[in-house]
């Protein structure tokens, strides 16, 4: 029988976040805390519908105004990173999931590892910058990472059992986003319209422009090393438009397993939130007499050269990974903007990367550090434009 778990949810306004409270409520669970960073509104209607112990605001004005909208509640209003950490820490939550997009999640998960909490993990940057500092610190302190990206839950049930050992490659799924087959020649005057269209998944805005770049699958190319402790050599990427094989795992002998399912994030949500146990879930079965034949092509690294840039930036280590990162965080919001072309995403991911020294972080502020660095190539070369 499943136990009611307390659930500590960082980045509750956001895209996997609000499908977490979903979960949530299905399976019965509590929540003692919420995140967000500006969402006021988003953030009253969640508290007074969960009742939290804490909620936290990373704005300090959006904290203030959510202080006077739920006064009349007993839930303790936190405000900036402090107050997110707080709630990645509490002694009442039992698991930890950080659906925070961007590097924004860094801390909360080095928190939250280093107090040796279960840690359902849905911030993919929180590997791709820190990778080797929060699984050693995990390592220490006995926290345990759950992965929750649909491709890294599949790789992680297919692994269930099994002697890391035996594993000859991890093989990642894309599913290509909105452009896939296009040329670069076709891709100059895309608008962020356009690529917001994915053709299968309900994610949120930044997330969406990093899977048309296929920059989301280099995130998750890094993030799988740091994950499943293997090397960029044991990684493949194909591309599989119908999203049903959500990633597979072959293993010595050559055999092959793969999860599939119907593409509803609900599903690794539950799973991380549940493991080791598999209970009933509001998302549709999958029948495969319904899909005419699944497809897997290598992806065009020529066309959509973040992958590519990726997996040389984790290749060549140290911080490279986390200044490609950042410079991504802020060309897509440009791009989102329209202030720079969809192309032009690529070129400054490319130019952090290659500016960053390949050098070990020893802390935190360091990791940061650099992440502000790629940041400010990115909005000088902007300025400079003007």
């Amino acid at each position: 029988m499943h136990t009611i778990m307390n659930i500590s949810l960082l980045g509750s306004t956001g895209s996997i976040g609000t499908q977490a409270l979903d979960v949530a409520r299905l399976l019965g669970s509590r929540i003692v805390a919420l995140t967000a960073n500006t969402d006021v509104k988003t953030m009253e209607a969640q508290i007074r519908a969960w009742r939290p112990e804490f909620a936290a605001m990373v704005d300090e004005a959006a904290a203030r105004d959510l202080a006077v909208r739920v006064r009349d509640l007993p839930t303790k209003v936190l405000s900036g990173r402090a107050g997110v950490c707080e709630c990645a820490t509490l002694e009442s939550a039992d698991v930890v999931l950080n659906s925070i997009v961007g590097v924004a999640g860094l801390l909360p998960t080095y928190t939250a590892v280093r107090e040796g909490k279960t840690l359902a993990l849905a911030n993919k940057e929180s590997l791709v910058a820190g990778g080797k500092l929060v699984t050693e610190t995990a390592a220490r302190s006995g926290a345990t990472i759950l992965p929750v990206d649909s491709e890294h839950s599949a790789i992680f049930q297919c692994l269930h059992g099994e002697a890391r050992g035996s594993v000859e490659k991890i093989i990642l799924t894309a599913s290509g986003g909105p452009f896939f087959g296009k040329t670069r020649e076709e891709l100059r005057a895309v608008t962020p319209a356009q690529a917001l269209r994915h053709p299968n998944w309900d994610m949120g805005a930044k997330i969406t422009i990093d899977s048309a770049t296929l920059m989301n699958k280099g995130l998750e190319f890094i993030e799988a090393m740091w994950l499943f402790g293997v090397t960029p050599d044991q990684i493949e990427v194909v591309v599989h438009r119908q999203s049903i094989v959500h990633s597979m795992v072959e293993f010595r002998d050559h055999a092959v397993l793969a999860q599939l399912g119907v593409p509803d994030m609900r599903i690794p949500i539950q799973y991380a939130l549940t493991y080791p146990s598999r209970l009933p879930s509001s998302a549709a079965p999958l029948r495969l007499s319904d899909y005419a034949c699944l497809t897997f092509e290598a992806p065009d690294l020529a066309t959509f050269p973040c992958l590519r840039i990726c997996m040389e930036a984790v290749r060549a280590g140290g911080l490279k990974p986390c200044a490609a990162n950042a410079a991504n965080e802020e060309a897509v919001a440009l791009f989102l903007q329209e202030k720079i072309p969809f192309l032009s995403i690529a070129d400054f991911v490319q130019r952090a990367a290659e500016a960053q020294p390949a050098a070990d972080a020893g802390d935190v502020e360091e990791i940061l550090a650099a992440d502000q660095a790629a940041r400010r190539l990115v909005k000088e070369s902007i300025a400079a434009r003007s």
